[in-house]
């Protein structure tokens, strides 16, 4: 049974929230999440080659850029498909998913950063590695905190 207020999720148990975080509902939600984000991915993707391949733009900064454009479309499938039926108003849903988009690009920086740093991957193989981790953490935050479908 679907709760929407926003009260009734943060009053409730962390053993209730995993049952809801592995539940048939939210393997549903990831899966459409899932489709959006490769599609996004993608747009990002090619975006942090062109940058950086054509203008000879830093990594860091042209990845911060890929990110943005991808996490703006990613908003707009995401309230019309993956969290369909949520309650929250457009703006405010926006303010949400700006502000764990925040927190998604800080951990996508600092893991692609450190990935770049100490290790000697390309950094193409290195944003889709922290891409997985990143992208997981911004699925919950938002179908749990902004949508409220789970």
């Amino acid at each position: 049974m679907p709760r929407d207020d926003c009260a009734a999720h943060q009053a409730e148990p962390p053993r209730r929230l995993f049952a809801r975080l592995f539940s048939r509902r939210a393997a549903a939600m990831l899966g459409r999440n899932t489709v959006v984000s490769c599609f996004v991915f993608a747009i990002s993707f090619a975006l942090l080659w062109l940058l950086v391949a054509w203008f000879g733009m830093n990594e860091l900064l042209a990845a911060t850029i890929g990110f943005i454009v991808a996490n703006t479309i990613h908003h707009a499938l995401g309230r019309t498909w993956i969290f369909r039926g949520t309650d929250r108003a457009v703006a405010s849903g926006y303010i949400y998913f700006v502000a764990s988009g925040g927190l998604g690009l800080g951990l996508t920086i600092l893991l692609y950063g450190a990935f770049l740093h100490f290790t000697s991957l390309n950094y193409l193989v290195a944003r889709v590695l922290v891409s997985v981790f990143a992208g997981l953490a911004m699925f919950v935050l938002n179908a749990t905190f902004n949508f409220h479908r789970l």
